[in-house]
Order: C-alpha cells, then sequence, then structure tokens
C-alpha cells in the first residue's frame, strides 16, 4: 500500500508538472514581448523628416539582433527604425568589416558606429575594447554622450580624453574600468605613449569626421595610434567629404572596405548653402546684414 501511495504522489506531481510548464513558457514568452512596453520613451518627434533620414529599406533594429539592453537605450533614446546610412552600417560593422562611409550629418551618422560599438564590447572584460577618435573636444563630448545613452542600460564604461583638459584626471580614471574610449588623436596617443592607456585589446578603431582626422594636424597621430592596436583591429571611417588624401591612408590600412555612399549632394535637402568671402574684421558685420535680410523685423547686435 505504501509503494502504492508513493506511486499515486508521484503521478499527481508529474501531472502538476505538466499542468505548470505550459504556462511557465507562456509567462517567458509574455515578458519577452513586454519589454517595450515598460520603455520610458521619449515624445515623438515631429519635426519634418526629409528623404535624407526617411528614404530607408523598412528594416527595423531588432532585425541586427542586438543585445535587448541596447534595444532598450536605442528606443528610449528615441530611434524608432534605423535611418538610410543606420540600416547600411550597422550590419556590415558587426561582421567585423572595415568600413569606408560617407553621409550628410543629421542623418543619424553617429548612431550608426555607436550602436555596433556597444554591441561589440564584452562589458565582463576589464580592458578598451573600443576607441572613437573625433578632431574637436565639442564632438567627443557630444559623441560619449550618444553612446553613454545608448548603452544606458549595459554594464559599459565610457570615458571621454581631450586636449586642455587635466591629464592627471585622465590618469587617474584610466586606472578605473573603461570599455569605450572617446576622444582626440593627440591626447590619446600621449596617454597610450605612457602606458596609461592600453589597446592591445582594443578590437575597433572608430574615425568620426575622418577628412578633418587626416589633415597634417592629426594624421600622424592617427598613423602612430594604430601601431598600439592589434593587427586584427577593425576601422570604421566615416566623414561628409573624402578628399584625395584619404586615398593613401586606405590603401595602407583598409586593404578592402566596405564602401557606403549616401551622398548625392553635400548638405540636407531644404538646405541651401553659400559662402561669403571677407576679411576677419567684416565678420560681424557681414553676418548683421546677412540676418537683417533674412529676419528683417528683428535686430543683431
Amino acid at each position: 500500500r505504501r509503494n502504492q501511495t508513493a506511486g499515486e504522489a508521484a503521478s499527481g506531481a508529474a501531472r502538476a508538472s505538466e499542468h505548470h510548464a505550459p504556462a511557465a513558457a507562456d509567462d517567458a514568452d509574455l515578458s519577452s514581448q513586454d519589454w517595450k512596453a515598460q520603455l520610458k520613451l521619449p515624445p515623438p518627434d515631429t519635426r519634418y523628416q526629409t528623404e535624407d533620414v526617411t528614404a530607408t529599406k523598412g528594416n527595423e533594429f531588432e532585425d541586427y539582433f542586438l543585445k535587448r539592453e541596447l534595444l532598450m537605450g536605442i528606443y528610449e533614446k528615441g530611434f524608432e527604425r534605423p535611418s538610410p546610412i543606420q540600416e547600411e552600417s550597422i550590419p556590415i560593422a558587426l561582421t567585423g568589416s572595415d568600413i569606408l562611409a560617407r553621409a550628410k550629418n543629421g542623418t543619424g551618422k553617429t548612431a550608426a558606429f555607436c550602436i555596433p560599438a556597444l554591441e561589440k564590447i564584452d562589458q565582463d572584460k576589464n580592458a578598451i575594447q573600443v576607441v572613437i577618435l573625433v578632431p574637436t573636444r565639442e564632438l567627443a563630448l557630444q559623441t560619449s554622450q550618444v553612446c553613454k545613452e545608448l548603452g544606458k542600460h549595459l554594464k559599459i564604461q565610457v570615458m571621454v580624453t581631450t586636449g586642455g583638459t587635466s591629464l592627471k584626471d585622465d590618469i587617474v580614471r584610466l586606472y578605473q574600468p573603461v570599455h569605450l574610449l572617446v576622444g582626440t588623436p593627440g591626447r590619446v596617443l600621449d596617454l597610450t605613449k605612457k602606458g596609461i592607456c592600453i589597446l592591445k585589446d582594443c578590437s575597433m578603431l572608430i574615425m568620426d569626421e575622418a577628412d578633418k582626422l587626416l589633415s597634417p594636424e592629426f594624421q600622424p597621430s592617427v598613423e602612430q595610434l594604430i601601431r598600439y592596436l592589434p593587427s586584427s583591429r577593425q576601422i570604421l571611417m566615416f566623414s561628409a567629404t573624402f578628399p584625395v588624401t584619404v586615398k593613401a591612408f586606405k590603401d595602407k590600412y583598409l586593404p578592402k572596405p566596405y564602401v557606403i555612399n549616401l551622398m548625392d549632394e553635400l548638405t540636407l535637402k531644404g538646405i541651401t548653402q553659400f559662402y561669403a568671402f571677407v576679411e576677419e574684421r567684416q565678420k560681424v558685420h557681414c553676418l548683421n546684414t546677412l540676418f537683417s535680410k533674412v529676419f528683417p523685423m528683428k535686430s543683431f547686435s
């Protein structure tokens, strides 16, 4: 009788387990769908958008199999679908290929390289894995902020380093975990030469405003910096223009890049640019004259 009772109890437990298993699976499916409902989305962007950002292939960010935590940051940043430059760049960057990309400013270029950079970083590995080079302090601060906002749900440490700031503070910061470093070439090279910035595990180098980074002012520092990276490193170059000087650099460091060119003209549709050649002392007067023609009811001083 004891054996019979034990058998009946085991059978009952098995039936209970079978009963609860589908429910648990349903809960898991529900939670995998509900994460979007928990997002803190910003108000919709109602500004008029031109073809520069609307002429997409219809892809979704989820098509790239990104980490859920990264997707959460993307949507909470206000991005709904990838822009054309993001559609072209993200999947290629995730494969490890070098990229040479031309795209207009204001089309989502920064996120086009920040998203794959954040996706490829191993947040459990205490090492600099991505370096983003930019020509100015202002752009460095802006780019690092985008990285922090997109990666807000990831445990990725982002650091900014540029000339004109305390070198001591940067040295102290580099003794703490840093996964992604944004900076200007001279300062990053300085810290690397001192043995403070270790780049042996840096698998991705991103160059934004690449045309400026390959000017005589920056190119020597950029080329020296590349020598500290592993030979298997990936280089992504983004810019609105690529002068002839870029070709020699490309041939040397990016022998077979994936080329993206979304430039049929330099400026966003609906914007007209022109130059006024004036002496230094005439600049303010020139601006005042221009604004008075554009906004005749307002005065500028």
